[in-house]
């Protein structure tokens, strides 16, 4: 028992880190969400009442490439390798993290 004792504690540390982390970024990702809906509204009006012309066509073809799959995916697995980077909790923190992007 005194050998898992050591690990015990990274996956506790790294569970708690990983939760606070995603539950953090969650909460960011919400702001960012107002902010930019909010942006979209006020584009929309001055779109109706003709002080700007907007391309939709041409943003969605040049966002549409970063939406993919693989793109998304590659992007997690950046982010985790970054809040991860010589810690010694990986394992607890991307389970933590998940748990804190769901309770946030």
């Amino acid at each position: 028992m005194e050998a898992l004792q050591p690990y015990i504690g990274q996956i506790t540390f790294g569970g708690l880190a990983g939760f606070v982390a995603g539950y953090a970024l969650k909460k960011v990702g919400k702001l960012t969400a107002l902010v930019l809906g909010l942006f979209f509204i006020g584009l929309q009006v001055m779109a109706y009442y003709g002080f700007v012309e907007i391309d939709w066509t041409r943003i969605q073809a040049s966002v549409d490439p970063l939406l993919g799959q693989e793109q998304l995916r590659s992007a997690w697995q950046r982010l985790l390798d970054v809040l991860t980077y010589n810690a010694p909790f990986a394992g607890g923190f991307a389970a933590g993290m998940v748990w804190g992007l769901r309770r946030g």
